[in-house]
């Protein structure tokens, strides 16, 4: 169930109960796992709760993926319900210790914007922009928003474009513009008493919301299997009957580029791939009721891994890493 399903439609606190419950079947999927069972709680108003679940994240002796991310929701679900002292200490935390990641910047500056702190988001929205993007070729798909947000906050304000604000407009590929999506006035007519405005502004906005929710669903139809190096060294020495599947790490990743460059040319849309771990393997293969050795398992358990949001699209946004875990980048790595 997707976490933004209208309450009308969805059981949130059900769901909540039940992401909990595979947490504790898959522990090392149990960060993103909870992170969902928290926006299904915030969905269902028990803000509390899900106040509650981001603390039992935080407190977790094993570390966390991302902390910031975690912190940072946190924080703006405090806000929500009444706790403005401790979330305005949360974000200010989060700004000082200047993540890299831009997710927790977006979540804190959204926030900020949410309570009319206009100015405050702006700031945020530019320290953000600058830190991740400043030396940046081309920026990440993962850094859009942040581009996107702080225009929005920029019109919000009455303030003049600036060289971010074109980079905006450059990334912006919806046939509505930045400009007119964020002209503060569209937000105004919806007070319009005339009836005939007011549906054309809601059929707009819902045809805008179609299309972002598409663009944030990216779903991976296919998914492709990718063992790290270490990883599939220990499988191989554990399940040696994998080796005719395997014959070296080299053409393992060879095979994978292959396979995906095969399925793109075929019309295959939206393709991903997910990384393997042994004990995650076995833990599949157990709940399966099959050996690992079982070379069926490899794509069930490349679907699974997908289906709990552990794929990353393919191809890698141009002048990101490449997905083998090299260091280089795709261009000049898999992607040449």
């Amino acid at each position: 169930m997707r976490p933004d399903t209208p309450a009308e439609n969805a059981d949130h606190t059900a769901e909540a109960a039940r992401l909990e419950r595979t947490a504790g079947l898959y522990p090392e999927d149990a960060e993103a796992l909870l992170l969902r069972a928290a926006a299904h709680l915030e969905l269902s108003g028990d803000r509390p709760a899900a106040t509650a679940l981001y603390d039992r994240l935080l407190s977790s002796a094993d570390g966390l993926d991302d902390p910031h991310l975690v912190r940072a929701l946190k924080a703006s679900n405090l806000w929500e319900y009444d706790h403005e002292a401790e979330a305005r200490a949360i974000i200010d935390g989060i700004r000082a210790t200047a993540p890299r990641d831009p997710a927790p910047w977006v979540i804190v500056a959204e926030a900020l914007e949410s309570h009319d702190e206009l100015e405050a988001a702006h700031d945020t929205f530019t320290e953000a922009v600058n830190l991740l993007l400043a030396e940046a070729a081309e920026p990440p798909y993962s850094t859009h928003p942040l581009l996107y947000g702080r225009h929005r906050v920029r019109r919000m304000l009455g303030l003049p474009h600036d060289d971010w604000d074109m980079l905006a407009d450059t990334l912006h590929h919806s046939p509505v513009s930045l400009d007119e999506l964020h002209d503060p006035k569209r937000v105004w007519s919806l007070g319009s008493d005339n009836p005939a405005e007011l549906q054309a502004e809601i059929s707009r906005l819902q045809a805008e919301l179609g299309a972002y929710r598409e663009a944030l669903s990216r779903p991976f139809p296919v998914a492709v299997l990718h063992w790290p190096a270490g990883e599939l060294a220990e499988l191989l020495a554990a399940y040696p009957g994998l080796t005719a599947e395997y014959p070296s790490h080299e053409q393992h990743l060879a095979t994978i580029e292959a396979s995906l460059r095969e399925l793109a040319s075929s019309g295959t849309p939206n393709l991903g791939i997910v990384s393997g771990t042994v004990p995650s393997y076995e833990a599949f293969a157990a709940s399966e009721g099959s050996s690992p050795e079982d070379v069926t398992l490899l794509p069930q358990y490349a679907t699974t891994l997908a289906a709990r949001g552990r794929a990353v699209a393919w191809p890698p946004q141009r002048g990101v890493a490449c997905w083998c875990g090299s260091g280089a980048v795709y261009g000049v790595c898999h992607g040449v």
